[in-house]
């Protein structure tokens, strides 16, 4: 016999659980569930049947009205979708008018589903200019030690901020996508820049059902509202390959961020005003040295043909933008070397690629061009080596590269002072899971590795070289280091000491067995084995698993100008689209 307090608590239970719509195999309808989306804005609808259906059982509207009805045109009903017993309605490029809560229903006559979306207006516009940027994977740990390097620090006292801390506004974003807790960057920045959730790998759409990643349902970017709105110039700069997740975020639709090639046909076909970073490989033809593109089309020629002015090196980059209105610049086949690198130690693939340039250079050069636009711009700047390190647990190279994107943030700063009608904003997109907890020091008594981090008290304080003119100290390699540890990790050598080459952490040690059975095995790297003070750090992540990986902690985002005061407390990562949105205006009134 149930007791009465248990009675009480499955009530209450009962009554508390999320309002859910439909049983777990009821229909699915996209946008999901409280979506948000500016009034005006451009999606298409999707509603998925677990069975199949006849067109007659088929009721689907809007606020009670008839769908067909509601956006003015009928979709695409599918009986047996990739010839499966189930059945799909599809209505491409559609957009709710009207502010207000948007009802949907989908019945199949047996069974209904019903999502709520929150459709909101925003006022005139207060920006003229929004610079978005990413410090992809940046944890509060790269934030603390790129200031303890860059400004220093005496008797637990900074000499200064950061320019990305150094802003009136802040707040906490939480990053967890549709499918999973822990986000990745394409639907982290999906996030972002279309104000909608989605699953990990996509971009700019919703993950639907079917095998083709291109096919998904698709919802308008802010690059794609702003020049629909406004007609705004659009500016996309990464250090990352430019198709990467990151980057593409203010034109992919994708469902798979591997999808490369087809996203450089997507820059082709929403032409940002300005296209800079790494990844060549899959612009240059398939006959071409080094090229990774499946014909033998050069679509570098194709962006000339359309008024791109191009550059491959920094002098090219310097030369060109002033007189260019539009910008194409591809500095390296794949990723581009990081600060460390390229600034002090020269490894990596600087000898192959000495031209490339930095981050801040590359900003001034963007603004050069997309000032030329009266109507303002968007302009998107990703640091994404920052996570591209962090995942080889290469913390130095990511600290550096962190420093780096603040020295973009100074000149996006310096730009303000004369153009005070642009909104900054400063983030992350994820974190890793890490933490700085003390010092290594070669000084300290011991043979282990272990005996040389100090904590607390005797963590004392670093011994790096005040920085240069540029902000960077000019070495990383001194007795007294900090201790930044990664604390989720696969097996691998921990040195206390930075890398003169990139680090590799693992190596593939699947035998001929587990190829045989499609099984992935990752184990220590032992060529550091023999460094000084090595010690083995078992990891917890599957033997499947090469590097460390994201966490779900929230980020920090910054800003400053008109419509950053929205920021404020902690918020879900697309109330960032909305904060730029309401900036920009893009809301419209209904127009029926």
């Amino acid at each position: 016999m149930l007791r009465p307090f248990f009675l009480a608590a499955l009530l209450l239970a009962a009554l508390s659980a999320p309002p859910f719509s439909s049983p777990a195999d009821a229909q699915t309808i996209y946008p999901i569930d409280r979506a948000e989306m500016v009034v005006g804005s451009r999606f298409d609808l999707k509603v998925e049947f677990p069975t199949r259906i006849t067109a007659d059982a088929l009721r689907v509207t809007v606020n009670g009205v008839p769908y067909e009805r509601a956006f003015g045109k009928a979709g695409l009903f599918l009986e047996r979708e990739e010839n499966k017993d189930q059945s799909a309605l599809i209505l491409r490029d559609v957009a709710v008018t009207k502010p207000g809560p948007t009802i949907v229903e989908a019945s199949d006559g047996k069974s209904t589903a019903r999502v709520t979306w929150d459709v909101y207006t925003t006022p005139a516009p207060k920006a003229k200019n929004v610079i978005l940027f990413i410090g992809d994977g940046m944890h509060i740990a790269h934030r603390d030690a790129a200031r303890l390097l860059s400004k220093g620090m005496k008797e637990g006292k900074y000499f200064g901020n950061l320019a990305m801390e150094d802003m009136p506004n802040m707040a906490l974003l939480s990053t967890s996508s549709t499918d999973s807790i822990i986000t990745d960057s394409a639907n982290s920045i999906s996030a972002y820049l279309t104000g909608h959730k989605s699953a990990v790998n996509a971009i700019g759409v919703y993950a639907d059902r079917t095998e083709n990643t291109l096919d998904d349902p698709k919802v308008e970017t802010l690059g794609e509202a702003a020049r629909r709105v406004r007609n705004m110039a659009i500016g996309v700069v990464t250090n990352t390959e430019i198709e990467d997740a990151t980057p593409a975020g203010m034109i992919a639709h994708t469902r798979s961020r591997r999808d490369y090639e087809p996203i450089v046909q997507m820059y082709f076909n929403d032409r940002p005003d300005v296209i800079m970073g790494g990844g060549s490989a899959y612009w240059i033809p398939k006959s071409a040295p080094g090229s990774k593109r499946t014909s033998n089309e050069d679509v570098i020629a194709r962006f000339k043909r359309e008024g791109y002015a191009f550059a491959s090196t920094d002098s090219e980059m310097k030369k060109e933008a002033p007189g260019a209105k539009r910008l194409l610049g591809l500095f390296h086949l794949g990723n581009m070397d990081g600060a460390l690198d390229r600034k002090f130690l020269k490894k990596g693939t600087v000898d192959q690629f000495p031209e490339q340039p930095d981050l801040p250079d590359m900003v001034r050069a963007a603004l050069s061009v997309l000032t030329k636009n009266p109507n303002g711009f968007v302009l998107e700047v990703e640091s994404g080596l920052i996570d591209k390190y962090q995942h080889k647990l290469d913390w130095e190279r990511a600290v550096y590269d962190t420093i780096m994107l603040d020295k973009a943030v100074e000149v996006a700063k310096e730009f303000a002072k004369t153009h005070p009608d642009t909104l900054i904003l400063v983030t992350s997109d994820h974190t890793h899971a890490m933490g700085i907890v003390g010092t290594f020091d070669d000084a300290r008594p011991g043979t282990e590795l272990r005996d040389k981090l100090g904590v607390y008290q005797e963590a004392g304080f670093p011994n790096y070289p005040a920085p240069n003119k540029d902000g960077y100290p000019e070495s990383v390699d001194v007795s007294r280091r900090l201790a930044f540890l990664t604390t989720v990790t696969p097996d691998y050598y921990e040195t206390g000491h930075p890398h003169a080459e990139p680090f590799q952490p693992t190596v593939n040690c699947a035998t001929d067995e587990d190829k045989a059975q499609k099984i992935e095995r990752w184990c220590a790297n032992e060529q550091y084995k023999t460094e000084a003070l090595a010690t083995l750090r078992t990891g917890l992540l599957p033997r499947k698993s090469p590097d460390g990986v994201h966490s779900m902690d929230s980020v920090i985002v910054n800003g400053q100008g008109p419509g950053a005061e929205l920021l404020r407390g902690h918020m879900p990562n697309t109330a960032l689209f909305r904060v730029m949105a309401t900036a920009l205006g893009l809301g419209r009134p209904a127009t029926n």
